[in-house]
């Protein structure tokens, strides 16, 4: 698991957060920490089947059916959801996976590190960021 210092950097450097699971439903969890995180500057892709834009953003089936370079999977999805996420991560080379509050799979999480990805788990990306690098 990645400690501050990792986190910190990450969060520095990162451009582009895949979302996987975001809603277009203002009161969602995911929406609110996506628009902030796009507030912030980050560039938003949603990955959600059921959605077709969000954020100003369109949305897409899968984190492999993304056309660019992600920085971080940003995980919105139930645990026993995770093993999958995190094999399209790994296969579409993403730098990092990023399980919000909530989501624990440890062993997916063993997967991506062995992989080589670092892994956050449990942790709101959002209060890292105003915790970390407070503006």
């Amino acid at each position: 698991m990645m400690n501050d210092t990792e986190i910190t950097e990450l969060l520095r450097t990162a451009k582009v957060v895949a979302v996987v699971g975001l809603s277009s439903n203002p009161m969602r969890p995911s929406f609110g920490v996506s628009r902030f995180l796009q507030r912030q500057g980050f560039r938003i892709i949603p990955v959600n089947p059921n959605e077709t834009e969000v954020l100003g953003e369109r949305a897409y089936s899968s984190v492999t059916a993304i056309p660019e370079a992600i920085d971080i999977v940003n995980i919105f999805r139930r645990p026993a959801r995770v093993p999958e996420i995190v094999e399209e991560a790994i296969a579409k080379g993403a730098r990092c996976v990023w399980m919000q509050e909530g989501v624990v799979n440890h062993d997916a999480a063993r997967k991506a590190e062995a992989a080589g990805m670092p892994v956050v788990m449990d942790r709101c990306i959002l209060k890292e960021l105003a915790r970390l690098l407070p503006y």
